[in-house]
Formats: structure tokens, sequence, C-alpha cells
């Protein structure tokens, strides 16, 4: 959840901000760190360029988290985590990251590093994360990490 609340304090936008309003934020904001507005200014340009890249990060992210987003993606996860296996998971920085055997990645964020103990040390952690991971905590769609 940290980094959740971190990428909405940089683009200002509260817990219940819609598509349209993320889009609307990500525009404006945009345009006030875009590095063609520094040119000539190296430092200048060099933070717009970082910050320009958080933001964009910041945006996505968000936006694949945002409620409209996971209602349109519900039935495509629903079939996933009740038809398709777990093939391979990884626990990267409080995220944990499914793939299924349907071709499906999904990411779990913040998934507490005990319970990712627990899904490595069960008899089945198929059935583990069923009961205790897949529809406890958000949850977006991700590229595949291979």
């Amino acid at each position: 959840m940290k980094k959740i609340n971190e990428y909405r304090k940089l683009l200002n936008v509260e817990k219940t901000a819609e598509l349209k309003d993320l889009k609307t934020i990500y525009r404006n904001a945009m345009k006030e760190s875009h590095p063609d507005k520094f040119s000539g200014d190296e430092a200048g340009l060099k933070a717009a360029e970082e910050n320009s890249k958080l933001i964009i990060e910041a945006y996505h992210f968000l936006v694949s988290i945002n409620p409209e987003t996971i209602t349109q993606n519900k039935p495509e996860y629903t079939k996933t985590i009740t038809v398709a296996s777990i093939t391979d998971y990884k626990f990267v920085e409080g995220r944990l990251i499914i793939n299924f055997s349907n071709g499906s990645v999904y990411e779990y964020i913040s998934v507490p590093r005990a319970i990712y103990v627990k899904m490595v040390n069960a008899d089945s952690p198929n059935r583990f994360a069923k009961r205790h991971i897949l529809n406890a905590y958000p949850w977006r769609k991700a590229i595949n990490q291979d």
C-alpha cells in the first residue's frame, strides 16, 4: 500500500478518483514537467526527465488498480483464478507476481512477506493462494515477466 500512497501523493489524487480524472491529472502533470519545456537548461531537463518517468509510472499503476479497470478485468481474472493453476511465483518488494497456466500474470500488491513464506511452505501453494491471497489483496494484470 505504500507504493499506492506514494503514487497518489505524487499525482495529488484521491482514492476515489475516476479514470477520466486520472487522465486529466496525468496530462496536466506531464505538461508541467515535460522535458521539452527545459531545452537549454541541462539540470532542469534531467530533473524533468526523471519526474516525467515517475509521473508515467504512477499514472499507469493507478489506472491498473482503479476500480473501473478492476471491474473491466474481473471476468477474465475470475476465470483465471478458477480454472488455471499457478505455474510460477516470485516475491519482489512487497509484490507477489503469480504466473498462471493459461499464460496470465497477475501482481498482488502489499502482500506481507510472512504470507509469501507460508505460501512457499504450504503443501499446495496453489490452494493456499486461492484461500489466502487471490481475493484478499489488491491485484492488477501484469506483463509476463519471463
